[in-house]
């Protein structure tokens, strides 16, 4: 059964995060309005946890996942190597930017692809920074949605499987119907020039 948390403050320093933070630790779902869509999400450095959103999603479990950092340095702790042209890119970039970055490091297979390749999006939702930066470690943003079904375009359009499948439901822009879209995805070419997989 999910829990709501109470509406939070308009002001992100007041955010009452303690208890998304304790169902990431103890490896739950939450589920979450991002700077794009409304997501399922979880430690993404849990396989258990991993696992647990792939089966509620009805997903491929060889299908990767898109992980928000609060920051470039969060980051480089997960991959190997950061290329500069992706560093400028992230920080000129204004829409919602999801990067695929080569070489993973310190997370479950279950999240990156079978090149081990991984896809991080620093968020521009200064909640969504908070509640990662605040945990410490990446955070899963998968929208809420099964397999095969339409994205959510704001959280009215949530399915009851989806709602009651998570363990807790962040009580925020719960109202907002501005709607939501998938972010823009890239990567660097073997040729260091950027592609565009989603724009």
């Amino acid at each position: 059964m999910a829990i709501l948390l109470n509406e939070p403050p308009s002001m992100v320093n007041n955010y009452q995060l303690d208890n998304t933070l304790a169902q990431l630790e103890q490896g739950g779902l939450i589920l979450y309005p991002t700077d794009t869509v409304w997501s399922i999400g979880c430690d993404a450095t849990n396989p258990d946890a991993v696992a647990k959103l792939t089966s509620l999603k009805n997903r491929p479990s060889n299908k990767p996942y898109i992980l928000l950092a609060d920051s470039l340095a969060m980051i480089q702790q997960y991959v190997e190597h950061v290329h500069p042209r992706l560093e400028t890119l992230l920080h000129y970039h204004v829409r919602p930017l999801t990067v695929v970055y080569e070489r993973a490091k310190g997370l479950p297979v279950s999240v990156s692809n079978e090149w081990n390749e991984v896809a991080f999006r620093i968020p521009m939702d200064d909640f969504c920074r908070a509640l990662v930066r605040d945990f410490g470690r990446p955070i899963i943003a998968s929208a809420a949605k099964v397999e095969g079904a339409d994205y959510p375009k704001y959280f009215g359009e949530i399915s009851s499987d989806i709602l009651m499948g998570v363990d807790q439901v962040v009580k925020y822009r719960q109202t907002d119907r501005q709607v939501g879209l998938p972010s823009v995805i890239a990567r660097l070419s073997e040729k260091e020039e950027l592609e565009f997989l989603r724009d």
